[in-house]
This record gives structure tokens, sequence and C-alpha cells, in this order.
């Protein structure tokens, strides 16, 4: 995640923060949770009352599908991207900010009802089409008015399923949609 990204992702909880201060944010794919912290200390900063949800299986990535392949991301690999939750943890600790309520396993083995009901802002970063597709499915009914989601590798041609999963959902779902840099950006 570039400078750049990561602008477009705090402007945008900004924005979703004083829509619906109170709302929920959720980010599926934390990695070692360097968005996280941006994230976190903007509600801090903020003194957002809403509360904060990381969904991850810390396993790395997932095995890639038909919709995922593309010459350019032969680099990605069951298991790439890979931490740990305990690094996760540590890497909060280090910033000296309150951890986010944390959910550990698959994004398609996710009980709903650890989904926050009043979701105010969402930042996907799954990479493939079934780790995009899942979480827009689990939130798309929890969504505040002018609720914002991000996804991640919209443009990014490695990760072609990213891009499937984004227009798929918008088709079916009409609304307001931007990109900028690799981010797709609904709401």
């Amino acid at each position: 995640m570039g400078a750049s990204e990561l602008s477009v992702i705090l402007f945008e909880l900004e924005k979703a923060l004083t829509q619906n201060p109170d709302g929920a944010i959720v980010e599926f794919g934390c990695y070692s949770g360097t968005t996280s912290l941006f994230i976190a200390r903007m509600l801090n900063q903020k003194r957002a009352p809403g509360v904060f949800h990381v969904y991850d299986s810390f396993e790395g990535l997932p095995e890639k599908t038909a919709l995922d392949n593309s010459p350019l991301g032969i680099q990605f690999k069951k298991g790439e991207l890979s931490v740990s939750k305990k690094t996760f943890i540590q890497n909060f600790k280090a910033a000296n900010l309150r951890l986010p309520i944390i959910h550990k396993g698959w994004f398609g083995e996710i009980d709903e009802a650890t989904v926050p009901d009043r979701i105010s802002f969402a930042f996907l970063d799954g990479d493939y089409y079934e780790s995009v597709m899942t979480p827009l499915s689990l939130i798309e009914d929890k969504l505040l008015p002018g609720a914002v989601i991000i996804i991640d590798d919209y443009g990014n041609e490695a990760l072609p399923g990213a891009r499937r999963a984004v227009d798929e959902w918008q088709n079916a779902h009409p609304g307001r949609m931007r990109v900028e840099a690799s981010l797709a950006i609904l709401g």
C-alpha cells in the first residue's frame, strides 16, 4: 500500500466518521496491521465511538480460483502474505494503540453475527475474487446511509479477481463508484 492509497483511505474514513460517527469500522484482510494502525490512530484522534473490527485468517492467501489467474500474478500463491495474529497484536502494542476486535478465520467461515449491524466504513483487502465478494455479501445489508466501502487491488492487473468481484457487486448494487490508484471507492 502506497502513500497515495493510504491518504485516500484516511480521507474517506474521516468523511464516513463525519456522516456516521458511531457506526462500526470493519477491515477484511489486515495482514500485519499497517493500514489498521492508521485507521486506529484516526479513530483515537477523532474520539470516534464506533467499534473497529478486523478479520483475517493470519494464514496468508487462500488457494487461487480461475477468476484470480493472471500471468502478472504468479507470485501470489497459497500461504503468501502470512503473518501471525501475535505479530498483529505486537504492532498495536508497539504503537500504544487500543486493539480492534480481532476475528481470526477465512472470510468464508465468518459467522455473520460477528459482523456489526451498523457499519459506516469498510476496507477490504482480500486480493482474490472470493476474498472480496464474501465480505461485500457480509456487509451489504449492514451499511449505514452514507457508508463508504474501499476495496484494494481494484486496479491491480496481477489480482484480477478483486476487480471482477467489485464489478459484479456494483452491477447488482448500482451506486456511486470511483477509482483512485488501485482502490475502488463505493459510496
